[in-house]
C-alpha cells in the first residue's frame, strides 16, 4: 500500500489531526441525549470486540463479533470523528474483515491523535503497516506494544506477536525476490462484495465462484447477503458475466463451490447442515442443469468435525479437505473404500509438514496429481494467508510447503489457488488493496524462463505403440514448471444427426488391463474432459447401447511434456455397413501374434458381440503400400485370423464372424506420409448383419 493511498483514505474519513476527542459527557454537552444513547452503544461494540480479540488471539473463529462492533464504532464515529480509541477500534474490527486495508487510514489516524491512547494501538498500527510492506516499522511497534502493555496483556497475544514479527522477518526476503508472474484482477467476475474461491476445468474454459454480492434472497441484519454459486464462462478474450447456477444448489443459507473436477462435470461445494455443522457435497451436471448436491463422504468422516472446501484429484479415489476437528482448520484427506457403496474412510491429516498450528483454508491437487496448492497462516507466510506449494517425492510423500512468493502472495490473504492444467495460468482470491471490494478474483500469468520444460508439439495419441500421429489440434506450448500431462477433450456426436450424446468414457491401463475410471459426457453438449498423468499407456473407450465403441490410445512416457489433444468422437449406430477401427489392437513388429495391451480392446469386442446377439461381423486387416503387396495382403489376412481367434476363445461362435485381410487396397490417408501410413496399417470391424 502507498502512502498516497493513506492519505487518499484519510481525506474520505475526513481526518483532522487536532485533538483526541474522547467520548465523555463533558465534551458533548449540547448533545447529551445523543450522547447517552451513543454510549450504549459503544459499551455493546466493546464487549463484540473483547470476545473477538479473546477468539483470535486463541487462534479460534471470532463469528461475526467484529462486524456486529465495527457497524457501532462506524456510526458512533459520524457522531465524533477525532477520538483516537474509536479510530482505534475501527481499525481493529478491519483489520479482521476482507475489507483489511480500510485499517490503514483509521489507525494511522488514531495514532496521530494519541500515540498513548493505549498501547494496543501499538499492536494494531504494526499490523496496517505490515499490510503496507512497511515490515521494519511494523516490528518496531510490535516491540512497543510489548514493552508497554501489561505482562497479562502482552502474554495473551504472545503467540500471535511472536508470528507476526517471523511474518515480517519473511516478508522482507519474499518480496526482495519478486517472482516472474503477472497478477491480475479478473474485472469482468468481481463485484464490490466477497468473490472468492475460484475453481477451474481443466482447460480452463469454465470458472466456478462464490460471491456474497445481492441475490434474491433477504440480507442479514449487518445488510449482507449469503454466499452463493456462479459460473462463467471462457469465450478466447474474456470470461462473461458470471450466472447463478440456480436453486437447485443456492439456498438461502451459505454454500460454496470449492472445486470443479477436472473435466467440469460435478462439483465439490459445502453448505450449512440444518444443525448448524458444515458438509462436503457433491452435484453432477446433467445436460445444462446441475443435480441435488449429495454429502460426498460417509459419515464416518464427518463425525464431530466440520468439513468445508474440499478438492478432486486425479484418481477419484481420495478427497482432500478442510476440517475444524483438531481446532486449527487443517487438511484431511479420505479415501474411497467401497466405490460403489460409497464408503469412506476415517479422514487422516494430509501430512505434518503441511498442517500447521495456525488455519489452513484451502487444497487444490493439481490434474497431475503430483502438485498441491494450498494456503495457510502458517509456515513462512508473510501475513494473513498465504499460498504455498508442495510436490511428490521420489516416494510419493508430500514436500516441505514453498511460499509461491511475492505478487502472488502479499500480506494480505490469499487464497484458493486452482490452475489450468497446463500451468500457465492460475487463479486465486485475494482481499488486497485495489480490489473492487472485499475479497476479489485474480488471474495469474506465469512468464519465467527460470524453469522451463520442452513441450513436443507431437501428441501421444497413438494407433501403434511405436510410432505417435501428428495432430493439428495440440495446444501451443507452455514454458511452465508443471508436472506432465495431456489432457484429452472433445465431444460425442451422433456421426449420421451430429447430436450431442452422453456416453460412457472408460479409461483402461493397458499395462495390466485394469479400468482407472469411468465418466460421462455431458448428455446436453456431448462435452467431455479428463486428465492424463504422465508413465502410463491408457486405453480410452466411448460407449453407448446401440452405438460402435470408439477407442483411443495413449502412451504418455514419464518424461512426456504437457498437451492437449481436442477430438470430436462421432459414434455410429449398430448397423449394418457400420466400420470401427480398433485402435487398440497391436501386433509384434513383421507378426500376426497379438500383443498382451491388445486385449482389453478386443475384450470390449467380445462384450459387444455378447450385448447384441444378433450382431455379425467381419474383421478385416489393411496394411499400408510399402514392400510386396503379396506379402501384405498375406499379413493381413494373418492378423485378421488372430483377431478372431482371440474372440473365438471369449465364447464368440465363429459363424457370426468372418477374417478378411485386404493388405494394401483400402488406404483411408494418404500413403506417401508417414502419417497416412500409419492410419492405413489397422484392424477394423463391419457390421454385416444385425
Amino acid at each position: 500500500m502507498k502512502h498516497i493511498f493513506t492519505l487518499f483514505l484519510s481525506i474520505i474519513i475526513g481526518s483532522v489531526f487536532a485533538q483526541n476527542v474522547e467520548f465523555k459527557a463533558s465534551n458533548f454537552k449540547d448533545k447529551k441525549d445523543e450522547f447517552k444513547a451513543i454510549k450504549v452503544e459503544l459499551n455493546q461494540a466493546t464487549e463484540f470486540l473483547t470476545v473477538a480479540n479473546d477468539a483470535i488471539a486463541l487462534i479460534t473463529d471470532p463469528g461475526d463479533n467484529f462486524i456486529e462492533a465495527l457497524n457501532i464504532f462506524l456510526n458512533a464515529n459520524k457522531f465524533n470523528p477525532n477520538s483516537a480509541r474509536n479510530n482505534m477500534n475501527i481499525a481493529n474490527c478491519y483489520l479482521y474483515t476482507n475489507e483489511k486495508y480500510n485499517a490503514i487510514a483509521y489507525a494511522e489516524k488514531a495514532y496521530k491523535l494519541n500515540a498513548d491512547v493505549d498501547p494496543f494501538i501499538h499492536f494494531i498500527y504494526g499490523q496496517t503497516l505490515q499490510l503496507q510492506g512497511e515490515f521494519k516499522e511494523a516490528k518496531s511497534h510490535y516491540k512497543i506494544f510489548e514493552e508497554n502493555a501489561k505482562n497479562n496483556y502482552v502474554e495473551e497475544y504472545k503467540k500471535l506477536m511472536t508470528k507476526y514479527k517471523k511474518e515480517c522477518n519473511y516478508g522482507e526476503e519474499i518480496m526482495a525476490d519478486k517472482k516472474r508472474v503477472w497478477v491480475d484482477i479478473v474485472t469482468e467476475v468481481n463485484s464490490p462484495e466477497d468473490d472468492f474461491s475460484p475453481s477451474l476445468s481443466a482447460d480452463g474454459e469454465t470458472l466456478i465462484i462464490n460471491s456474497k454480492r445481492k441475490n434474491n434472497h433477504s440480507a442479514d441484519k449487518n445488510g449482507a447477503y449469503d454466499s452463493d454459486i456462479y459460473q462463467c464462462t471462457w469465450d478466447g478474450k474474456k470470461w462473461s458475466v458470471p450466472k447463478n447456477v440456480g436453486d437447485q444448489l443456492n439456498t438461502e443459507k451459505d454454500e460454496a463451490a470449492s472445486a470443479l473436477a477436472y473435466d467440469g462435470q460435478r462439483l465439490l461445494l459445502w453448505k450449512t447442515d440444518n444443525d448448524g455443522s458444515s458438509t462436503v457435497y457433491e452435484s453432477a451436471l446433467n445436460g445444462l442443469s446441475w443435480s441435488e448436491p449429495c454429502a460426498k463422504m460417509s459419515y464416518i468422516v464427518k463425525k464431530d468435525q466440520n468439513t468445508t472446501f474440499a478438492c478432486y484429484e486425479p484418481l477419484d479415489i481420495k478427497v482432500h479437505y478442510i476440517t475444524d476437528k483438531r481446532g486449527n482448520r487443517n487438511i484431511d484427506f479420505s479415501g474411497l473404500m467401497v466405490q460403489y457403496e460409497n464408503k469412506w474412510g476415517e479422514g487422516k491429516s494430509v501430512s505434518h509438514k503441511l498442517n500447521s498450528k495456525f488455519h489452513e483454508e484451502s487444497v487444490y491437487i493439481h490434474p497431475s496429481g503430483e502438485i498441491m496448492y494450498f494456503s495457510s497462516q502458517g509456515h513462512n507466510s508473510m501475513g494473513g494467508t498465504d499460498i504455498f506449494v508442495s510436490y511428490k517425492d521420489e516416494l510419493k510423500q508430500w514436500g516441505e510447503p514453498i511460499n509461491m512468493g511475492y505478487p502472488i502472495n502479499t500480506p494480505y490473504d490469499d487464497q484458493f489457488f486452482a490452475a489450468t492444467a497446463n500451468g500457465k495460468y492460475a487463479y486465486i482470491s485475494s482481499n488486497r488493496a485495489g480490489g473492487a471490494g472485499g475479497t476479489d478474483i485474480y488471474k495469474i500469468t506465469f512468464w519465467g524462463d527460470e524453469k522451463q520444460v520442452i513441450v513436443d508439439t507431437e501428441d501421444y495419441l497413438l494407433a501403434s505403440i511405436a510410432k505417435p500421429i501428428k495432430d493439428k489440434t495440440i495446444a501451443k506450448e507452455a514454458k511452465v514448471d508443471q508436472k506432465s500431462l495431456t489432457v484429452f477433450k472433445g465431444r460425442v456426436l451422433d456421426a449420421i444427426t451430429g447430436k450431442p450424446i452422453e456416453a460412457k468414457l472408460e479409461i483402461i491401463d493397458n499395462g495390466n488391463g485394469k479400468e482407472i475410471s469411468t465418466f460421462k459426457s455431458n448428455s446436453a453438449t456431448g462435452k467431455f474432459l479428463l486428465s492424463l498423468p504422465a508413465g502410463t499407456n491408457y486405453g480410452i473407450s466411448v460407449k453407448k447401447s446401440n452405438y460402435l465403441f470408439h477407442s483411443e490410445n495413449f502412451n504418455l512416457p514419464s518424461n512426456g511434456a504437457f498437451n492437449i489433444v481436442d477430438k470430436t468422437i462421432e459414434l455410429k449406430n449398430i448397423k449394418i455397413g457400420s466400420k470401427i477401427a480398433l485402435r487398440n489392437v497391436f501386433f509384434a513388429t513383421g507378426s500376426s501374434a497379438v500383443t498382451i495391451e491388445s486385449h482389453p480392446e478386443l475384450d470390449r469386442l467380445v462384450k459387444l458381440l455378447k450385448d447384441v446377439p444378433g450382431l455379425k461381423i467381419e474383421i478385416s486387416g489393411h496394411t499400408d503400400n510399402q514392400g510386396s503387396g503379396e506379402i501384405n495382403t498375406k499379413l493381413s489376412q494373418e492378423r485378421a485370423d488372430a483377431v478372431l481367434t482371440y474372440v473365438q476363445s471369449k465364447g464368440i461362435t465363429t459363424d457370426r464372424m468372418t477374417a478378411k485381410g485386404y493388405g494394401p487396397s483400402q488406404p483411408v490417408a494418404d500413403n506417401n506420409t508417414s502419417t497416412g501410413r500409419q492410419e492405413n496399417r489397422r484392424t477394423e470391424l463391419e457390421i454385416t448383419a444385425n
